[in-house]
């Protein structure tokens, strides 16, 4: 009788933490964007999905890929994206009777030589998967491996007092269901419904070169390469087309970082031949010449580009890829 009551009052303690810690979730956790994009694929089977860094967050416009295609895609591309969301994300399409006929992976290569950083990066995609067989691997494989915090806090990184300040908003469009936009707007750009995020025109003559890491194949973490190579196969294996795509950068950079950018080209241009896989690069030789490298499409010397510029490269590389795709099929 003892060890029944002992066991017991457990149970009850551990369920009494686990509704305090959902319920301050509910209550802290805010609506990201990312809560949009991923209800948004789960809801609706999209022709295209793109997956990938900030890059082609900003760089990569599907309702301007649509009018040059045809196709109906979604943006899931964010910063903080490494091949293991990338991978989980599409599984979860899978699962869920939303795969899509093609993916299009942004490959940003310095992302290959990070660790994938603590905090809450790790909740970034998994915090807003629906109960799944997928969420509960990316579970395993991914976030069990952060600190511990990220798991049972998973709100203490975005600040109390903007918590507490947006708290209402966040219950209201949380009981609602309410997955509205207006909110995401800043002075500095806009998120659209289609993923894309459209960032407005700066002044270039503010730009520098901090904070940029350039590629260096000697530093590639091979989880992510495992990760990469275990979404194509999935791909494969589903009948999803696969290919990938390297966003332009201004001349100034592609100078600067010359050594790195070559270094890229060589590495991913040999990885992606030998998984016979498409993939474009807009810094290399080849397709130079189909993006603007001009400073004045950016909005950084990173690569991000301004919206009316991110349109015009998002059609070039449209028919680029669909051009590439169809010889590729008619081999």
């Amino acid at each position: 009788m003892r060890n029944f009551k002992k066991t017991l009052c457990a149970l009850l303690i551990a369920a009494a933490a686990a509704g305090t810690f959902a319920g301050l979730d509910f209550l802290l956790y805010p609506c990201t964007f990312i809560r949009n994009d991923l209800h948004a694929v789960c809801v609706e089977t999209f022709d295209d999905i793109y997956v990938g860094t900030s890059h082609g967050k900003l760089n990569i416009d599907p309702e301007a890929a649509q009018e040059v295609t045809g196709r109906k895609g979604h943006n899931l591309c964010v910063g903080g994206e490494y091949s293991v969301d990338a991978y989980y994300m599409i599984k979860l399409l899978i699962e869920l009777g939303r795969k899509p006929s093609r993916v299009i992976y942004e490959i940003a290569p310095a992302y290959f030589t990070l660790e994938k950083e603590e905090g809450n990066n790790y909740l970034l995609f998994y915090h807003e998967f629906p109960f799944s067989r997928a969420k509960l691997e990316y579970f395993r494989d991914a976030v069990a491996k952060c600190n511990f915090r990220t798991m049972l806090f998973p709100w203490y990184e975005y600040g109390l007092s903007y918590e507490l300040s947006s708290m209402g908003t966040t219950v209201r469009k949380k009981m609602q269901k309410d997955y509205g936009i207006e909110d995401f707007r800043t002075d500095t750009q806009e998120y659209h419904e289609s993923g894309f995020v459209a960032r407005y025109p700066v002044d270039s003559s503010t730009f520098s070169f901090d904070g940029i890491r350039p590629f260096d194949r000697r530093e590639i973490r091979q989880e992510h390469m495992e990760y990469l190579e275990k979404l194509i196969d999935l791909c494969r294996a589903q009948d999803i087309a696969f290919a990938a795509v390297i966003t332009p950068v201004p001349a100034d950079t592609l100078r600067r970082f010359s050594a790195g950018y070559e270094d890229a080209d060589d590495y991913f241009g040999t990885f992606f031949k030998k998984k016979d896989v498409v993939c474009i690069n807009f810094n290399n030789r080849e397709y130079y010449k189909y993006a603007s490298h001009r400073t004045e499409s950016y909005t950084d010397l990173d690569g991000h580009m301004n919206e009316d510029a991110a349109r015009e490269f998002t059609k070039n590389f449209m028919r680029i890829l669909e051009q590439r795709q169809e010889a590729e099929e008619g081999k």
